[in-house]
């Protein structure tokens, strides 16, 4: 595959080339080296809040297409595993619900809630069976806020709110999350409330880093978001680099609706209108003095994205005004030009651009982050 560099000095430095964005072997690859390494959100622990419930889901739909298993065992204890029978590939658990134990529909293998081998018919002549092989693969996932290590003894029942599992992570979940728990742990998670009228899913004609790109800096907010730079004092706005996240904080134009921070917030006296966080590779957490809006951004395709908008509810006097208004609308605006820029990149005059230092520094630190993965 070509490869290329970003340079580590944003002023010296140019963007992703062109070929990046429409290149196949390209889409194929940064799917195997950065996303079945990464940390993905895959769901509300409240899908597993008591003992026999069991949750089916698929990581990335579309792309990656991993069919995973939450359950939380009769001990309290939460578990994540493979959703696939360890006899012949059959998925186990279609939707959601109560069980005490795991049972094939194919050939009646069963396990336990923890993914341990239990039973299977016919099979007494079979040498070496049953071994470690026959149990459902064990997938590493976290939480956020952060919980205790999963895999200690002992019931789980306080299990942070948001859940994340990774394939095979290329690093410990706290080094993806760590900086924004530290920033807004404060926040009464338990208190957020799923509101499904304000989540909804997008098709983005674009590919899903050129998507990343536009939320990554600030710096169109002037020129396609009217409503939205109204609410923000561009001026003010800024960004922070972590080593595998970054945080764009948005400070609220006069009058406009603000967090209430506690004393021992670092923002404490600022008027913070929003908390934009990105979790490489594809995440977003936008913290709202309403409550919080879960952007996922699933690659469909070389050229098509599906961005999840989830979203919860804190405090419902809040919504409707300021930053975090009219969310559907700065989404539209988005899409109509981050799929104008997908177009432009595959003329044959476009190679690649510069950075500005000043207002694409998330920008830069997402395409080195990139470039190292694909190293």
């Amino acid at each position: 595959m070509k490869t290329f560099e970003i340079h580590p000095d944003i002023r010296h430095a140019s963007t992703l080339p062109a070929w990046v964005y429409s290149d196949e072997a390209a889409y194929r690859h940064i799917l195997d080296r950065a996303f079945l390494t990464s940390w993905q959100f895959i769901a509300d622990s409240h899908a597993i809040k008591v003992p026999t419930q069991v949750h089916p889901l698929t990581m990335l739909e579309g792309s990656i297409d991993e069919p995973l298993l939450l359950t939380r065992d009769l001990s309290d204890r939460v578990h994540c595993l493979s959703n696939v029978c360890t006899h012949r590939g059959t998925t186990l658990v279609d939707k959601g619900g109560h069980e005490k134990t795991l049972t094939c529909r194919y050939h009646g293998r069963r396990f336990d809630l923890d993914g341990s081998f239990r039973y299977m018919p016919e099979f007494k002549e079979v040498a070496g069976f049953p071994s470690p092989a026959d149990n459902l693969s064990r997938i590493p996932f976290g939480t956020f806020p952060h919980t205790p290590s999963l895999a200690t003894p002992g019931p789980t029942a306080a299990l942070g709110r948001f859940l994340f599992a990774s394939v095979r992570p290329a690093h410990p979940i706290g080094q993806l999350l760590a900086d924004m728990e530290r920033r807004v742990g404060w926040l009464p998670f338990e208190q957020f409330t799923f509101d499904p009228s304000r989540s909804r899913d997008y098709l983005v004609r674009a590919n899903w880093a050129l998507y990343c790109d536009n939320y990554l800096e600030g710096f169109h907010i002037p020129f396609v978001h009217a409503s939205l730079n109204a609410a923000l004092d561009y001026g003010s706005y800024s960004t922070e680099l972590y080593p595998l996240s970054n945080l764009q904080l948005g400070i609220a134009a006069d009058g406009d609706v603000v967090f209430d921070l506690p004393a021992s917030s670092p923002d404490h006296g600022k008027k913070i209108a929003a908390y934009y966080y990105w979790l490489f590779p594809n995440t977003m957490f936008n913290f709202y003095p309403w409550g919080l809006s879960i952007n996922v951004v699933r690659p469909l395709g070389v050229a098509l994205t599906k961005v999840s908008f989830i979203a919860y509810v804190w405090d419902p006097s809040k919504l409707d005004r300021g930053a975090g208004s009219g969310l559907d609308r700065v989404e539209r605006e988005d899409e109509a030009v981050v799929e104008a820029v997908q177009k432009g990149t595959r003329s044959r005059f476009y190679e690649r651009g510069r950075y500005s230092p000043t207002r694409e520094q998330g920008v830069h630190h997402f395409h080195r982050l990139l470039a190292d993965c694909l190293r």
